[in-house]
């Protein structure tokens, strides 16, 4: 992967070559993960248009092992999409449409926000929200600070642990070497960016504000869930989408695969692909 930086902060990404199509796909990967999870929907959709993929600050091969200072531009969502919108403006993007997943989904939806003119569409994959239920909000942050805090960098050398997330937040076991990265990706994400996100990105104010920046964008925004999400059910994609005029009152812009859980684009592939490329279509 090309490497440039942002904001002092080294950020490894990988373009395809252009195609006919004016539209540039920008894939936003989620939480403790990294953009290596974009590659089966990509190999299914860079013949006809050119894709981007990017590893977010802190995480995947975009750390900086220089001073702790070079993280210091936040972890909300708002702050993740003003480094997207430099990366646009330096890799010379103007046609985006973003593809974000869970996480990733909130950063394409600030950065369609602050962006107008080089993002023309959304997609949300396993990402909603905008309901606020303290309790539970309470729990994941403590359980996530204690998953978090306690991960050994060796965690991928233990023998079979790879089989833990081979299950985790699926609908079926995905692949054993996609466990694998899992395993890679949560072991090496810096941990004050890592901390972050999580903090950041779920606090009462953040949480409440999805909706009212759904409720703002005009561009199309569509919405990609598993109908066996444990993370993100399909309530609260569903919940959040109806913010967005493409709602129509019977959830136009959600789409739900069967047999799938909270990582789509590795689960079912091919019917994410197919999705995007359909929604694509109808808007030139």
């Amino acid at each position: 992967m090309a490497q440039i930086d942002i904001l002092g902060v080294p950020h490894s990404y990988e373009l395809t070559a252009p195609r006919t199509s004016p539209q540039v796909l920008v894939f936003i990967h989620g939480w403790l993960l990294s953009s290596r999870y974009w590659q089966p929907p990509i190999e299914r959709l860079a013949d006809d248009y050119q894709c981007l993929t990017y590893d977010l600050r802190g995480f995947g091969d975009s750390q900086s092992y220089r001073a702790k200072s070079h993280f210091h531009a936040g972890y909300t969502p708002a702050a993740y999409a003003r480094d997207l919108g430099i990366l646009l403006e330096k890799l010379d993007i103007s046609n985006a449409w973003l593809i974000g997943h869970s996480l990733g989904g909130s950063i394409a939806l600030w950065a369609a926000a602050q962006f107008p003119s080089k993002v023309k569409g959304i997609f949300c994959v396993n990402s909603g929200g905008g309901i606020y239920i303290k309790e539970e909000f309470e729990r994941f942050r403590a359980a996530g600070q204690i998953f978090v805090k306690f991960r050994p960098r060796w965690l991928p050398r233990v023998p079979l642990i790879d089989l833990l997330f081979q299950r985790d937040s699926v609908a079926r076991p995905v692949d054993r070497a996609w466990a694998k990265q899992r395993l890679v990706d949560f072991a090496i994400a810096n941990p004050e960016a890592a901390l972050g996100t999580l903090l950041d990105s779920t606090t009462e104010a953040e949480v409440h504000r999805l909706p009212q920046l759904v409720a703002k964008l005009k561009q199309p925004v569509y919405f990609i869930t598993g109908d066996r999400d444990p993370v993100m059910e399909p309530k609260y994609v569903r919940h959040l989408a109806s913010f967005h005029p493409l709602f129509d009152g019977c959830g136009m812009n959600v789409i739900e695969i069967p047999e799938c859980g909270h990582l789509s684009m590795i689960e079912q592939p091919d019917a994410v692909a197919a999705e995007i490329r359909k929604i694509l279509e109808t808007h030139g």
